[in-house]
């Protein structure tokens, strides 16, 4: 388990558990995720916190057939979701059978087995 915080990331993650996710946004309107200091797409230093959708589009995903050691006996489901300006990589924590493209998922945080915490993701039909 993770003794520090990593500023930015672990604040994303206190907002995703108080159904507060956010994400950053230039005057452009590119969206990305902290940490960020500057616009990963045009490099505008000028950022603001957006609120995140209430829900995103698995647009991919993968089951993880060796998976690190601290899922030893898991086998992890790890979605892609587009929530308009950003994408939400996290681990499925649902019952993978009535995942598909196109599905609905609600972002949360996840724990790993070690204890330190990461994106995670439900299906919107089992809120």
């Amino acid at each position: 388990m993770r003794d520090q915080r990593a500023d930015g990331y672990d604040d994303l993650l206190d907002a995703l558990e108080s159904d507060a996710g956010y994400y950053l946004s230039c005057p452009a309107g590119h969206g990305s995720l902290p940490p960020r200091q500057v616009c990963p797409t045009c490099g505008d230093d000028e950022l603001s916190t957006e609120p995140l959708p209430d829900t995103g589009t698995v647009v991919t995903f993968t089951e993880v057939a060796v998976p690190a050691p601290a899922f030893a006996g898991q086998t992890p489901v790890v979605v892609i979701a587009d929530f308009g300006p950003v994408r939400l990589t996290g681990r499925l924590l649902d019952d993978p059978d009535a995942l598909e493209v196109g599905s609905e998922v609600v972002p949360t945080v996840a724990s790993s087995p070690d204890g330190s915490r990461h994106v995670g993701a439900r299906l919107a039909s089992k809120r």
